[in-house]
């Protein structure tokens, strides 16, 4: 088995990061909405949401393409679409618990599919 290259694995680390700090904020704003009702207008504002999910669509996609070039897999490819597709659809509905079930799913998928990318560097 090859060491990855840390260059070359850098984009799915950070990917992977955000995926999973995305996930973990929306899973605390909705816990912290139903306890803590005022604390949710900041943690759920829509800029927020906006903006990271355009830096991990911009990530994902650039994390896995370069992956995809360099192992030729599809599956990881394949299930970053997934995710970036649910992502994409977070961004484009009301703001609200529809929205927060897409970003996670898209979030956990892009997450998945930069793990089975990192793993492909490592074949």
């Amino acid at each position: 088995m090859t060491r990855p290259n840390s260059a070359r694995d850098l984009f799915d680390r950070l990917a992977i990061g955000l995926s999973a700090l995305c996930f973990v904020h929306c899973a605390a704003s909705v816990l912290l909405v139903a306890v803590l009702a005022t604390a949710g207008g900041a943690l759920l504002h829509p800029a927020i949401h906006e903006v990271g999910l355009g830096l991990a669509i911009l990530l994902a996609v650039v994390g896995l393409g370069r992956g995809f070039l360099q192992h030729r897999r599809p599956v990881p490819v394949m299930l970053g679409t997934l995710g970036i597709s649910l992502m994409a659809a977070a961004l484009s509905v009301p703001h609200g618990p529809v929205e927060a079930v897409f970003t996670m799913a898209g979030v956990a998928a892009v997450a998945g599919a930069h793990f089975l990318n990192r793993r492909a560097h490592a074949w």
